[in-house]
């Protein structure tokens, strides 16, 4: 397979920022995104120096929001891009300004850590009994409420059960405040502060302790989320055995393998590197890599990859790549990398935050003040429900449901050999009206074969078979290897005088006879044409075949035709991609006779043939301008790289192993199925679907408890459900993805 590079135009690499007041946005660059691994140090551009710092406290909106604010005002700072899945954020910034802006992190309560000099830390266990203790008071607070006990006793417990669980929450919260945030922090630090002024002393407890509970939920279920990629790491085995300069071998570390060495793998091991086999033969589960359900035969020659498990056999392979450069590593790079882009639901739901908090908290202040101040109402009754509809006012639920769908459709899809290189990519897909499909490779196998043979006249068929692979056998060219293959048990003659003849064919003596292996122009040439042979040769060449001729002194002996043949799994595909309202193209630089015989083959819709890249291009650039949605290029080689680039998404088939296609492709197909496509745009389609569940479920639950509110039924323990609970429920169902 052809190795390509793609350079996206102009309108596919702008910067769009994103912002938000509450939970924050990102900035969002629409290139290739870089791996992780690659971005571990510092580096400079033209517009400063680049710093990845991962902060093991920033794994929600809330805390990307107050980031955002403070760095966003300072002098030194010209962007910032957020993965909150990775917990990594990458600063452009003057290059004397990094103390200043560790500074600035440190002054939120959080912990900096540059990513070029710490491993991700694990955040060590909180202790249980605090919240355990809390919860107890609470209990015991709302108990000692219905049974009448002393005000002082209520309010004890009340204390203890807020004190003993909810800290953090008015740490965070007075650095939310302090720095004009209204995050979920601030607000529930407001909320439960004005309950226990106003007396609401179990309220006050129960919200807290109910807080504190979904939060430690939420984080456990992001959590998975975060890790469905990573995890795929631990399937590489930390040892590899490793000959030695001495010829014996030995087990070392797998990180430290170097390129070139020799390691020998035992049946039922899996594979810790990436290499070449250079003896022995196997089959192989390569699902972590190509998601194919069935294992794959490797023999010498043949590339496997770190994390595939060897099935049977054993055999030994020189490494080509080092441990952190596999192909398993890219692609957990390259997914990891591409969860810190904003889809664009995503960039839409950052918007609407933006605004929606600010509205919440001055209508909440309103309830608070106007119905006292002008209609005589209860200031605790009309200040209890601004502290109710304070609690359900934070977006949380609405911006996290987001980025946990489109990180559970990346990790999906990844485990199904399909690399999406970003979720606006991942989100697009549903609209694909136009696939255009390159032919040599990707809808054929890309290696000639012999599929006819036709012996003229009363000639033997073994003899002419031997006479034929003779002069094949001596010739490069695809259309002789492919005759040559399909008769490899003949026995090959002496072939003497043999002459390749430019554009036409062979020639040789055979048992000091003449003879001729070549195409239609030959046989003109030679004067053996006749109407019934140009039926024939017609015939063939009609169904895309290319034919050559065997001929003695006397006239044509046999007809071999040879063909590219179609992939089962093509048909297949092609049949799916219908089926879901996806039309179809075939773009070849073969002739127009071939193109059609294929796609008659396949039922594709269109077939254009005789096309340079420029070509291919041109054709892109036609269905983008009249088809009514999006327009989707396949492809495996340089030569489809420009209609790759230009079309909304490019698609990059049998990407394993190929560097190239991992690093830049829009969605790289790590293997050569085109079934593959179809399962695209349908986890596209679901991705999309649970996303508007996720929005419609978020509003949905605030402005049923709103109106409860608003009409004097809604409780401050209700609102904290209506907040995480929500939050909880758009978590759960965009999980729901990774169990497909």
């Amino acid at each position: 397979m052809s190795k390509y590079i793609l350079v996206r135009p102009t309108e596919k690499t702008a910067t769009t920022p994103s912002h938000a007041a509450c939970c924050g946005g990102a900035e969002h660059t629409h290139a290739a995104p870089a791996a992780l691994s690659q971005l571990a140090a510092s580096s400079s551009d033209a517009l400063g120096t680049q710093t990845p710092i991962r902060i093991m406290q920033m794994d929600c909106p809330t805390e990307e929001g107050l980031l955002r604010k403070k760095l966003g005002g300072m002098a030194g700072v010209s962007g910032m891009q957020f993965n909150l899945m990775q917990r990594v954020l990458t600063v452009t910034h003057e290059p004397d300004q990094l103390d200043a802006v560790l500074a600035a992190i440190k002054s939120l309560g959080f912990t900096p850590e540059l990513a070029s000099e710490a491993a991700p830390a694990i955040e060590p266990a909180k202790p249980w009994w605090p919240l355990a203790l809390a919860g107890i008071a609470a209990i015991a607070s709302e108990i000692a409420h219905w049974s009448g006990l002393p005000q002082w006793s209520i309010a004890a417990l009340a204390i203890v059960a807020v004190l003993a669980c909810g800290i953090t929450t008015y740490k965070k919260g007075w650095i939310a405040i302090r720095n004009g945030n209204l995050n979920i922090n601030a607000l529930m630090s407001i909320a439960v502060t004005g309950a226990l002024l106003i007396g609401q002393w179990p309220e006050a407890a129960m919200v807290m302790v109910l807080f504190t509970i979904a939060e430690l939920i939420e984080a456990k279920s992001l959590d998975r989320a975060r890790n469905a990629i990573s995890g795929l790491m631990q399937l590489t085995p930390e040892l590899a055995t490793v000959q030695q300069l001495d010829g014996s071998w030995q087990e070392v570390a797998a990180k430290s393998v170097a390129t070139q060495a020799r390691v020998r793998i035992k049946p039922g091991e899996r594979i810790a590197l990436d290499g070449v086999i250079v003896s022995g033969q196997s089959s192989i589960n390569q699902a972590p890599i190509t998601g194919e359900s069935l294992p794959v035969e490797k023999t010498i020659g043949d590339a496997v990859f770190a994390g595939t498990i060897n099935e049977s056999g054993s055999f030994e392979y020189t490494v080509t790549a080092a441990a952190g450069d596999s192909t398993l590593a890219r692609i957990i790079h390259a997914v990891e990398a591409a969860q810190g882009a904003r889809a664009p639901t995503q960039r839409f739901v950052d918007q609407f935050a933006r605004v929606y908090t600010p509205i919440v908290f001055a209508i909440a202040l309103a309830i608070a003040v106007v119905p006292p101040l002008f209609f005589g109402g209860d200031w605790l009754a009309w200040i209890y429900k601004a502290l109710v509809l304070l609690v359900i006012a934070c977006p949380c639920a609405l911006v996290i449901s987001t980025p946990v769908t489109i990180v559970s459709g990346l990790a999906r899809a990844a485990r199904q050999g399909i690399l999406v290189k970003g979720g606006v990519y991942l989100e697009e897909g549903r609209k694909l009206a136009w696939l255009a499909l390159d032919k040599t490779g990707t809808i054929t196998h890309g290696k000639p074969v012999q599929t006819d043979f036709i012996v003229l006249g009363s000639h033997d068929e073994a003899a002419v078979h031997s006479l034929a692979v003779s002069l094949a056998s001596r010739s490069d060219h695809p259309v002789s290897r492919a005759v040559a293959l399909a008769a490899k048990d003949t026995a090959v003659q002496n072939v003497s005088d043999f002459a390749a003849l430019a554009g036409r064919g062979t020639k040789g003596i055979i048992n000091g006879q003449q003879y001729h292996l070549g195409n239609h122009r030959l046989v003109h040439d030679l004067g053996w044409c006749s109407p019934e042979l140009e039926t024939q040769l017609f015939a063939l060449e009609q169904q895309g075949k290319t034919v050559i001729l065997l001929a003695n002194e006397t006239g044509v002996m046999a007809l071999f035709a040879v063909a590219d043949t179609v992939k089962d799994s093509s048909r297949q595909a092609i049949a799916e991609l219908h089926r879901l309202g996806v039309k179809t193209i075939m773009l070849t630089g073969d002739n127009a006779h071939t193109a059609r015989a294929i796609a008659d083959q396949v039922g594709i819709d269109e077939a254009r043939g005789d096309l340079l890249p420029i070509d291919k291009l041109q054709v892109i650039e036609d269905k983008l301008a009249s088809a009514n949605g999006k327009v989707g290029m396949v492809g495996d080689g340089i030569n489809d790289a420009p209609a790759l680039a230009r079309a909304d998404i490019g698609f990059a088939m049998g990407a394993a192993g190929t560097g190239t296609a991992i690093e830049t492709a829009d969605v790289a197909l790590m293997d050569d199925d085109l079934r593959k496509l179809p399962r695209f745009i349908r986890l596209s389609r679901q991705t999309h679907a649970i996303l508007l569940q996720n929005i419609a479920l978020a509003l949905g639950i605030k402005i049923v408890f709103l109106v409860l509110t608003l009409t004097g039924n809604g409780t401050m323990w209700m609102a904290v459900f209506a907040d995480v609970g929500a939050s909880l429920l758009v978590v759960a169902n965009g999980l729901r993805l990774l169990r497909g």
